[in-house]
């Protein structure tokens, strides 16, 4: 998943520990805001594992998550001068112009479309405060794209099996850009419908 090495096999460490919810949902609340490895990594072997336990394991996730989106986005508010040096040093710097000219673009939806981007999502949370989003849309759109995308990992999981994980893990990256281009066409399809509303999102 072209991740950093050492935290990408500590990750997998937590996966097998005998607290590993509690570190999953760490991690999924961490990820959202500062840490770079994304809980799917932990999220598929678990829900591998343990089949009975894997809609259980992304409502912790998709929870987690969101309370963490929500912590970027304070971030955003309050800290973001404070930060943006450090999303620069990171390699951050072009993929958050992006995130911003999407935001642009799209408003509030492309909250939606981040939880199902490869470009990390504490770059959504963190520009959605300090682009001055509306708190309830953002939390609201977080809640459906993160929750839809942990909860389509753990059921590949379930129904996959070890053969599906072993997909995820190779195509993950493209699978996410290959759902923005759908949303991306979606969007566009949307706007040129006749009787849609040329204005704004």
């Amino acid at each position: 998943m072209r991740l950093f090495g050492r935290l990408y096999e500590r990750v997998m460490q937590w996966a097998r520990h005998p607290h590993a919810e509690w570190y999953l949902g760490g991690l999924s609340f961490a990820e959202s805001s500062f840490f770079p490895v994304p809980p799917d990594v932990m999220l598929a072997p678990m829900a591998l594992a343990r089949p009975e336990r894997a809609w259980r394991l992304a409502t912790l996730t998709t929870a987690a998550s969101v309370l963490g989106g929500l912590a970027g986005y304070l971030i955003g508010v309050f800290a973001f001068e404070l930060v943006e040096p450090l999303l620069a040093k990171a390699g951050y710097a072009d993929a958050y112009h992006e995130v911003v000219t999407w935001f642009d673009a799209w408003g509030v939806w492309v909250v939606f479309v981040a939880g199902f981007s490869p470009i990390p999502y504490k770059l959504f949370t963190i520009s959605a405060g300090a682009l001055g989003m509306a708190l309830l849309p953002f939390l609201l759109a977080s809640t459906v794209g993160r929750g839809a995308r942990f909860f389509i990992v753990a059921g590949l999981m379930y129904w996959g099996g070890a053969r599906m994980e072993a997909a995820l893990r190779r195509y993950v990256d493209a699978i996410g850009w290959a759902v923005v281009a759908l949303a991306v066409l979606a969007y566009g399809v949307y706007r040129l419908w006749p009787g849609s509303d040329s204005g704004g999102v």
